[in-house]
């Protein structure tokens, strides 16, 4: 049979652990990443550079070498970093790599040449082409007047907030969309979305409005994978409420599958409701690692796909 053609968004640990499920299923896989990052080695080269920040596009690069020895070895390096007194310190070998090919291509064939030198399983594309900025709402950012509402901008900032984030939006509020991204929605047979931090990798694919809309009319099947467990931005809400909050920031997209591990209200009654009300089966299935950290485990998480996409 051959291999379904699958679109995995998101960004970060979250994307990374769907693609290192994914593969496990289909050779046809493309992953489509944030571009939003402002923090860390990213946040560096994108002020010193300009242009699109670099680390989650590396990590989704990683999650998709072979699995052989040497792939192993290019992810290992690629997700290392300098050690030193100088200016270098702390930035991801991965990322100057990525960012010295963007001197010489543009950025979607830049990552095409970086996924040929490492023969990944699968193509990594940004979902747009301009860098963008994370704007949210937040309950209670500042500690003097907890009941009163702020904006706080950049993804790192909204990563680590203490108030509740409400809602998020990009500047500029209406980037143009990756086109090889677009095309590759309208063919795929499936999309994934998630997981991964709620506000700052997962949302941000729904404001984008051509891949928005892409996402809505592509004849794909939807796969919605939620969290293990809240995470720093949606510690105020529970798991009925990060379909709500999907649904507000994109009222006409409707899933198939909303997939849950059991540990994350899985006998939530208004969990399945938000699912129907999005068109979608609540799956249920065990997803944590096995040594109990709130993170998929890759090999249960390959598990549960292949059982959504042959059902």
């Amino acid at each position: 049979m051959t291999s379904p053609k699958v679109i995995a968004l998101g960004g970060g640990h979250g994307l990374s652990t769907s693609l290192q499920a994914l593969r496990q299923i289909t050779d046809q896989l493309v992953a489509v990443v944030t571009v939003a990052d402002n923090g860390g080695s990213s946040g560096r080269l994108r002020r010193e550079l300009g242009g699109l920040p670099p680390g989650d596009l590396r990590m989704a690069l990683a999650a998709l070498c072979g699995d052989d020895p040497l792939g192993r070895q290019w992810a290992k390096v690629l997700q290392s970093r300098f050690h030193s007194a100088g200016p270098l310190n702390g930035h991801a070998i991965g990322n100057l790599l990525i960012e010295g090919i963007w001197q010489q291509l543009d950025a979607v064939q830049g990552l095409d040449m970086v996924a040929g030198l490492l023969n990944v399983c699968g193509r990594v594309l940004p979902m747009s082409l301009e860098p963008l900025t994370i704007e949210a709402d937040v309950i209670g950012a500042d500690p003097q007047h907890p009941d009163e509402p702020s904006v706080v901008t950049g993804q790192h900032e909204v990563a680590v907030t203490r108030g509740d984030v409400v809602a998020v939006r990009l500047v500029p509020m209406n980037p143009t969309a990756c086109p090889e991204a677009i095309t590759s929605m309208r063919e795929a047979d499936f999309i994934v979305l998630g997981p991964g931090s709620w506000f700052t990798s997962v949302l941000p694919h729904l404001l984008v409005p051509e891949l928005a809309d892409a996402l809505v009319d592509s004849p794909a099947r939807r796969v919605l994978t939620l969290n293990i467990e809240r995470d720093d931005e949606t510690k105020g809400i529970d798991p009925a409420q990060h379909l709500e909050v999907l649904a507000e920031h994109a009222p006409r997209l409707r899933f198939d599958t909303v997939l849950v591990d059991v540990s994350f209200g899985a006998d939530d009654r208004n969990l399945r409701t938000f699912a129907r009300v999005l068109g979608a089966e609540l799956v249920v299935a065990d997803l944590r690692c096995r040594d109990g950290s709130a993170r998929h485990d890759p090999q249960r998480l390959a598990r549960a796909f292949r059982q959504v996409m042959n059902s």
